[in-house]
């Protein structure tokens, strides 16, 4: 195929999934898969198999959710309109507020629909495990969840809790957090039908320890026997299955610094790379920075003078037509890209077990036209 383009591989979705499947069983809880990390609907097909179900956090998500999983959505968002609300619950089997008050603002429309809701609200345990804020739910100031100050009763029709205070978090850091629930809201518990532990369980990953978060969720489950229990990780699914394919392009050299240009760009195409910030393995590139090799920044293809992450040492002196693959871009990434300068999108395509590779999308100019006034 020609650069660029994201590649998956069924193989490792499966792995994954196999995985959580069994953590489901063991621990004797419910995951489902959060639309925030991975939206590729044409995988989705290899998600039913293992009876994966999925949270939303828009509209849209709730209708891929109803569409493509062929399933109602858990929904969390941190405001709902009147507008909104009402679609929600033509494709929700849970619904969670950010709050009391629009909890209180929608519980009439939800009674009046005659559908069956199961409402929760979303809490802050105030207990951050997280070091980088951007993706801090519980730093100071948060916007999102109650915190134990502001619920003194539980409202009528409230079913569950829901917290989110993990980030690509271990099952020691979700230990932590949970003794913080059941001390701010553990009065509540025996009145509630669940607990929604949110995302940032990285279970998938190959150091986690997966036998401690099952004996920790089995012994929560034990102590709240009332309590169905979710979670809803989302680069837990896609962790490792999927990369990035481009093209060296261009070498250019300023101030000592050579730039290696590649057909693809962090700022559209890998955000998170200049948002969190953190800098991308490539399979072609040694492990460590060594300056007694040839050494790059690579640079992207847009216009943003920041488009670059650096730097990487080559066994060799990069050229142009040289390959270079981003490991791991599939969750958090594909959800992300935007198509800012008109970069040409990559295409997505999907490697299926037998090896056949079959081309999911490719972008056009149509794609970019069609996204503008």
């Amino acid at each position: 195929m020609n650069t660029p383009y994201y590649i998956v591989y069924e193989e490792k979705l499966r792995k994954n999934l196999d995985l959580i499947t069994r953590v489901m069983n063991e621990a004797g809880v419910k995951i489902i898969m959060a639309f925030k990390a991975n939206a590729l609907w044409k995988t989705f097909p290899i998600f039913r198999e293992y009876g994966i179900e999925t949270t939303a956090s828009s509209v849209n998500e709730m209708l891929l959710a109803n569409d493509e999983m062929k399933c109602k959505a858990h929904a969390y968002c941190p405001v709902y309109t009147d507008t909104t609300i009402k679609q929600f619950i033509e494709g929700c089997s849970h619904i969670t507020f950010n709050s009391v008050a629009q909890y209180l603002k929608h519980k009439q429309t939800i009674e009046n629909s005659g559908k069956d809701i199961s409402c929760g609200l979303r809490i802050n345990p105030m207990c951050s495990v997280i070091e980088t804020d951007i993706y801090n739910p519980c730093c100071p100031g948060s916007r999102f969840g109650i915190t134990k100050e502001e619920i003194n009763e539980l409202p009528e029709g409230i079913e569950g809790f829901h917290f989110h205070a993990l980030c690509e978090s271990t099952s020691y850091d979700l230990s932590k957090v949970l003794d913080a629930v059941e001390e701010q809201f553990g009065e509540y518990l025996p009145k509630l039908k669940w607990l929604n532990m949110g995302g940032g369980h990285l279970m998938t990953r190959a150091d986690y320890d997966v036998e401690h978060l099952i004996k920790l969720l089995q012994n929560f489950k034990t102590k709240h026997p009332n309590l169905d229990i979710i979670l809803e990780p989302g680069s837990a699914f896609c962790w490792q299955t999927g990369d990035l394919e481009a093209t060296v392009v261009d070498v250019v050299e300023n101030n000592g610094i050579k730039t290696a240009i590649v057909d693809v760009s962090f700022a559209c195409h890998m955000p998170d790379c200049l948002e969190m910030p953190y800098k991308p393995a490539i399979k072609q590139a040694m492990e460590e920075v060594d300056t007694n090799y040839p050494t790059y920044r690579i640079g992207g293809n847009s216009c943003l003078s920041g488009d670059f992450v650096g730097d990487w040492s080559f066994e060799k002196e990069l050229k142009e037509g040289d390959r270079l693959t981003f490991l791991d871009m599939n969750h958090y990434t594909t959800v992300k890209t935007n198509m800012f300068n008109g970069i040409h999108h990559p295409s997505i395509a999907l490697q299926h077990l037998d090896g056949r590779i079959e081309v999911l999308r490719e972008f056009t100019y149509e794609d970019y036209k069609n996204r503008m006034s």
